[in-house]
């Protein structure tokens, strides 16, 4: 049984410039509160006790995704330089999708 529309490109790249575009609305629907419940997966965390550089900035990035910045600052003071780096990553990658759809 053959899936026609697997091998249509421009469909292809329809459905991850769709994708890419649903990443910040599916990183505002996941509850801060949720993520704040969670054990740590950080293994200098979980062997040491002590948090690393990296500790907390999910929950920074998550909260500044729902506008919270004073939280996200005090989760981890480097998401000022993530957010923006990942902001970029972002528009980068859907320009990209989008211009591999037109160019097919």
């Amino acid at each position: 049984m053959e899936i026609n529309w697997l091998r249509d490109k421009i469909k292809i790249q329809q459905i991850k410039s769709i994708g890419i575009l649903l990443i910040p609305v599916a990183l505002y629907l996941i509850p801060v509160n949720w993520i704040n419940n969670q054990h740590s997966i950080c293994i200098f965390k979980n062997i040491t006790g002590h948090e690393c550089y990296g500790c907390g900035i999910t929950r920074a990035v998550l909260s500044a995704f729902h506008f919270n910045f004073h939280d996200a600052f005090r989760y981890n003071k480097s998401f000022v330089i993530i957010l923006p780096l990942l902001a970029y990553i972002w528009v980068k990658t859907l320009n990209n999708t989008i211009k591999k759809t037109f160019d097919l």
